[in-house]
């Protein structure tokens, strides 16, 4: 079954045209390539060639993956419990896009994920050249690697080298997250289906700490949660500013000053806000040239994250009521599940 989903995706490309041929045979290729690279993570541990320090890795990977299930009635199947190198520092990298004067991210449709904010790509020269194109064609444009993503179960997803190595609470919530997409995904609502995970992640990694974690970790977390929103609230500031400045109408000369001026003000927002952090500087780069593509990328992540939390402490924090809540919006239309989580929804008119 899992192979001729490949199939299909491959003949549906070829339905597509020329112009897409190639998109969907890096991605059918790409997807290949991960699945054969995959090893079982216990077999791995068994055997005495696995290095010691990636042994360790993998066992903490493994609880990790055994609380996902127990604890947070994620799913419990065989994602996450196999591993993969793939020798590449990112799994994909993802290109992000806007009009010149418009916050909202270019959408891309596929066969079986719906449309999505963003156009993945197994390798950064196929990113990058993506990206160039649509640099010509005027937009703004934003390639960010990605370490793991999810096959929303129609595959068993690996584990990779691409964020073994990362802290512990680092891992857990790329799992969290990964394995909230086999929750709950609605097509076409990118924002949707981002902050929810996000919310899963968080308070998956919150509970993990608390039964796992010590002190030292506990403050570390603490630490890169609370950047992690003022930067996210931040970027939404600036956001909604050029929204309402694309709004205008103004001319295209003006309207290129006023954008660069508010680009101006985010850059100077975010040099007093590193302040505060006594110098971390772990944003640096993102912002080093803001655009439209950065402004959106960082609003699917948390723009409804709040709302999401907030429903889950409604439900006194009852994981697997939350699941069926969630499910229940994503099979309302947009404007339903927005209103019902208490959000605004999108104009998918907005500039």
């Amino acid at each position: 079954m899992r192979t001729l989903a490949l199939i299909v995706l491959t003949v549906t490309a070829l339905a597509a045209g020329c112009s897409t041929l190639g998109y969907y045979l890096q991605s059918v290729e790409g997807q290949l390539t991960l699945l054969q690279s995959r090893q079982q993570i216990s077999a791995m541990l068994a055997d005495s060639s696995t290095p010691e320090p990636l042994k360790k890795q993998l066992e903490r990977t493994l609880a990790i993956r055994d609380f996902a299930s127990s604890e947070l009635k994620l799913p419990d199947n065989d994602s996450y419990r196999s591993y993969a190198d793939l020798q590449r520092p990112y799994v994909v990298w993802n290109v992000f896009a806007a009009r010149e004067f418009s916050i909202k991210a270019e959408q891309w449709c596929f066969p079986i994920a719906g449309c999505v904010g963003y156009r993945g790509y197994f390798s950064k020269t196929g990113a990058d050249n993506f990206a160039r194109e649509l640099g010509d064609e005027g937009y703004d444009v934003y390639v960010g690697g990605v370490p793991a993503y999810s096959t929303l179960g129609y595959f068993n997803d690996p584990v990779l080298n691409t964020f073994v190595n990362y802290s512990e609470y680092e891992v857990a919530r790329l799992i969290f997250h990964e394995l909230g997409h086999q929750v709950m995904y609605v097509k076409n609502d990118t924002q949707f289906n981002e902050s929810f995970a996000v919310a899963v992640e968080t308070v998956g990694i919150t509970r993990w700490i608390d039964r796992y974690g010590d002190e030292k970790m506990r403050a570390n977390f603490a630490r890169s949660q609370e950047r992690r929103s003022q930067f996210a609230q931040l970027v939404l500031k600036h956001r909604h500013a050029l929204g309402e400045l694309y709004k205008s109408k103004l001319a295209p000369a003006e309207m290129r000053k006023r954008k660069a001026r508010t680009f101006g003000e985010l850059k100077e927002d975010y040099r007093e806000l590193k302040r505060e952090w006594g110098g971390f500087a772990g944003y640096d780069r993102f912002l080093d040239d803001p655009n439209n593509a950065k402004l959106a990328s960082v609003s699917f992540y948390s723009a409804l994250v709040p709302h999401f939390l907030q429903l889950l402490a409604k439900l006194d924090g009852d994981l697997p009521a939350f699941y069926a809540e969630a499910k229940r919006l994503a099979a309302l239309s947009e404007t339903e599940r927005y209103r019902a989580l208490g959000a605004t929804p999108p104009d998918r008119d907005d500039q």
